[in-house]
């Protein structure tokens, strides 16, 4: 198997084990959502240092070097940014499990299917990358599927536009800060994030769970649905090209509604399928030169393999 084959690999595991985490989250529907964040964002924070001392002692000594060093970015601007990114990534991770376990998994879903679009549009205003008119088509039709659901289901479009803005807000700035990492990186996020949750602890005070499940779950949660999808993900960034992975992410949504339809059996009504619909019309012409190339280069090596074999 070839380094592009294992990186393919990496990236479908990654976001099909992050498409099922509504399950473990359910386990946990009984105890408050900021009890949930608190311990998972403790368990995680605890095994990503634990694999950071580890693995890249070194690699984080160079990342603070070159924080250092770089002309290009001020330290200030780099702690500053990497605070945001870690107060993006801790309200996302309260917003889905709040959704997850109070609103319905299909709202959850529908998040992470429109959070690449935002991605994008926060990427041409913020970043200026570009956007062909294709894309622009392609948002417009999402923004139809957002306002259809939203005639019906505003509560439940809120928190999902909540839980997208919070991640296309981390991954925006993970896009600027290049010096770092990512495992070195996440795990300062980390680190932050629990300084920021660490209120909590005081101002409203909890009983520490006594059951066993919990804790199964909640390092379950820390170690299969944080830190083995992430390096997975690190993985495939390193052995695919970018337009590869982005394609990817979609597998999480997908597995998350399949999960939510024929696992909790969540009814969906017929306005939604069409805006389901719409939103997935949506991420194809969004992805239509990805998905073309993809298919035109699978289609050249097939007819390839076919040829040798007669």
């Amino acid at each position: 198997m070839t380094n592009k084959s294992k990186g393919l690999v990496a990236a479908l595991s990654a976001n099909v084990i992050w498409g099922f985490v509504s399950i473990a989250f359910r386990f946990l529907q009984k105890y408050p959502t900021d009890l949930i964040l608190c311990y998972r964002i403790v368990i995680a924070c605890f095994i990503t240092w634990l694999s950071i001392s580890i693995f890249k002692r070194k690699q984080l000594k160079q990342d603070l070097k070159n924080v250092k060093l770089n002309r290009d970015m001020p330290k200030m601007k780099f702690w500053l940014l990497l605070i945001l990114s870690a107060i993006g990534i801790t309200l996302n991770w309260f917003a889905f499990i709040y959704v997850v376990n109070n609103i319905n998994i299909k709202s959850a879903a529908f998040a992470y299917m429109i959070c690449p679009l935002i991605t994008a549009l926060g990427g041409f205003v913020l970043l200026k990358e570009e956007l062909s008119k294709l894309k622009f088509f392609a948002l417009g039709l999402a923004a139809i599927s957002i306002i259809l659901l939203a005639s019906g289901f505003l509560g439940s479009v809120i928190w999902s536009g909540l839980i997208a803005l919070f991640y296309a807000t981390f991954v925006l700035i993970q896009r600027i800060l290049k010096n770092f990492d990512r495992l070195n990186m996440l795990g300062f996020q980390l680190l932050i994030g629990l300084i920021l949750v660490s209120p909590l602890f005081f101002f409203h005070p909890q009983n520490i769970p006594t059951d066993l499940s919990f804790w199964l779950v909640i390092i379950l949660v820390g170690i299969l649905f944080t830190l083995i999808p992430l390096l997975l993900s690190l993985y495939a960034v390193g052995h695919l090209p970018s337009s590869t992975v982005g394609i990817m992410l979609y597998v999480n949504p997908i597995v998350a509604f399949t999960v939510a339809f024929f696992y909790f059996h969540e009814p969906i009504v017929f306005k939604q399928i069409v805006a389901y619909s719409l939103l997935i019309l949506a991420v194809i012409i969004f992805n239509w030169k990805i998905l073309s190339k993809s298919y035109f280069k699978l289609g050249d090596k097939l007819k390839k393999e076919i040829d040798i074999a007669a």
